[in-house]
């Protein structure tokens, strides 16, 4: 595979990401404030795998969801960076899902 298709696959990955933000931002603009206050209440700190209640544990300096039921692990925004160290290797990866 050359530097050339991998560009053009990155490409494609961003319009991709786009799309799917796109979709969902104008989907919640068209959710009432009362449906989405529902919808947090209903799912707040609950396992998306599962749906058992998530409890913070904590795994070095960062606070983590754990589900005990699943044993999945779920992290709130910039916590992988947090418990990776290294800040930069992570923006690179961001800057896909961000664009």
């Amino acid at each position: 595979m050359s530097s050339g298709t991998l560009s053009e696959q990155e490409q494609q990955q961003r319009e991709d990401l786009a799309r799917q933000r796109e979709a969902v931002q104008v989907r919640q603009s068209q959710i009432s404030s009362d449906e989405r206050e529902e919808q947090r209440r209903l799912h707040w700190m609950h396992c998306p795998k599962c749906g058992s209640a998530l409890a913070e544990v904590q795994f070095r300096a960062v606070k983590v969801d754990k589900c005990f039921s699943c044993n999945g692990v779920f992290l709130d925004d910039g916590e992988l960076e947090q418990l990776t160290g290294k800040p930069g290797w992570f923006e690179s990866m961001l800057r896909l899902f961000k664009s």
